[in-house]
């Protein structure tokens, strides 16, 4: 390509600092694992707590209660950070956050509430993850360049991995140690260890372009005085005619409502089954959390993907097919060993979705498409959890991992029946 037909961003593309080597970038991960390092804290301080102060089934009741507010007030939490900016939505949910889960951990310190304050808490943090979610999703496009999301996708993976295998030590620690007051001071600690990190965090301006909600149209979306309404009826509708990002979301349901499902509580039962254990169980999640951790180590240290529409689809039906294998390995070695391929391709197939959604969508309008995404993972997918285990109960292991991974690959044959999905690439 010569200078005279080089596109206007080509030189700044060149010059983009790699995002491993950003300290902008690596202050906003910094800030991303504590919060979520703290998230993973919070759950086991709400979970011992809500045991040691009621039955089961109301213990129950006080870990899922968050997941009625984060369902129904997602989409407005998109329309919130593109309207105000993710980076001071992010700032503000987790001083809310941490305020909230500080306020509990003070009251088990003085006093012994019962199960309300518990109640109230997951409640508020269903609500606050609902504003929360999305904005951490429009995030990226603000602290680095398009070029760098695929990068930046992967050390968020990273991020999440070590999360969750540090998160849980500590917590258990925490509360052995000073019961669950403890933990979830912790907790908020560790969230508010986010908060300077993410003042300190400097976001790009949009261009002109990008700024306008939306193009004019008869609704009213797009102009300075259009309601919440319509700039959620306007994210809906582009997501809708965009020729990527509407089967890619097709294809985000179906593999999250495949995959849920049985590597939730499908895995549990299929040990208990087995007689592998506890310990075997462990080896097996193991497995499935490595194989995850490398895909997104790929992404990080190469920052590309080439053929990535064509890859995503053939890893999810990779990954579909070692689901369904899963059932019926001979052994917890053997099963290990596949859950660390399911890992590493569902791992590989998610980030690339990810990162898809990251390049394709308009960074005005990116919260409102994370908060679509969101909705689909974390409000309709847990649904195929309950189905799985009534499934099992009736048929059996083998049928129903067999049926989830066929859901599963439908949406590997949806990426590669959709021309402009399975021809996306990423950013050079």
């Amino acid at each position: 390509m010569t200078a005279t037909t080089a596109t206007p961003t080509a030189p700044a593309d060149v010059v983009d600092t790699p995002a491993h080597r950003d300290g902008n970038v690596l202050r906003w991960l910094a800030a991303y694992t504590a919060s979520m390092t703290g998230d993973s804290v919070y759950y086991i301080a709400l979970s011992w707590a809500a045991v040691q102060s009621g039955t089961p089934a109301q213990a129950g009741i006080v870990m899922s209660v968050s997941a009625l507010p984060r369902a129904l007030l997602m989409l407005g939490g998109g329309v919130i950070a593109d309207r105000f900016g993710p980076r001071g939505v992010v700032i503000g949910s987790d001083a809310v956050r941490c305020a909230a889960v500080l306020a509990v951990a003070a009251l088990l310190f003085l006093t012994s509430p019962g199960l309300w304050p518990l109640a109230l808490l997951g409640l508020a943090f269903g609500t606050v993850d609902a504003v929360f979610m999305p904005a951490v999703g429009a995030l990226p496009a603000r602290v680095t360049s398009r070029g760098q999301l695929t990068r930046v996708q992967g050390m968020r993976g990273l991020g999440i991995r070590f999360a969750s295998v540090v998160g849980g030590p500590l917590g258990g620690l925490a509360v052995a140690v000073g019961g669950a007051a403890a933990a979830f001071a912790l907790a908020g600690l560790l969230i508010a260890i986010s908060v300077p990190l993410l003042i300190a965090v400097r976001v790009r301006q949009l261009p002109a372009d990008d700024r306008k909600a939306d193009d004019g149209k008869a609704d009213g979306a797009g102009k300075a005085d259009a309601t919440a309404w319509q700039d959620l009826r306007a994210g809906l509708r582009y997501i809708r005619h965009h020729r990527v990002l509407a089967p890619l979301m097709l294809a985000i349901a179906l593999g999250d409502l495949g995959f849920v499902g049985p590597l939730n509580v499908g895995l549990t039962l299929l040990a208990d089954e087995r007689g592998w254990g506890a310990a075997g169980m462990g080896w097996v999640l193991g497995g499935f959390g490595f194989g995850a951790g490398v895909a997104s180590l790929l992404l990080a240290v190469r920052g590309r993907v080439p053929y990535a529409g064509h890859v995503m689809a053939y890893a999810c039906l990779c990954g579909a097919v070692a689901i369904g294998a899963l059932a019926f390995v001979p052994g917890v070695v053997a099963a290990a060993g596949v859950a660390l391929l399911i890992g590493l391709l569902a791992g590989l197939s998610g980030a690339l979705c990810g990162a898809l959604l990251q390049t394709q969508a308009d960074p005005a309008r990116l919260g409102r498409v994370t908060a679509v995404s969101a909705l689909v993972s974390l409000g309709f997918a847990p649904l195929s959890m309950p189905l799985s285990a009534a499934a099992i109960g009736a048929w059996g292991t083998g049928p129903v991992f067999l049926v989830s991974a066929a859901v599963c690959g439908l949406g590997g044959v949806v990426a590669l029946c959709a021309p402009n999905l399975r021809r996306a690439e990423l950013p050079k």
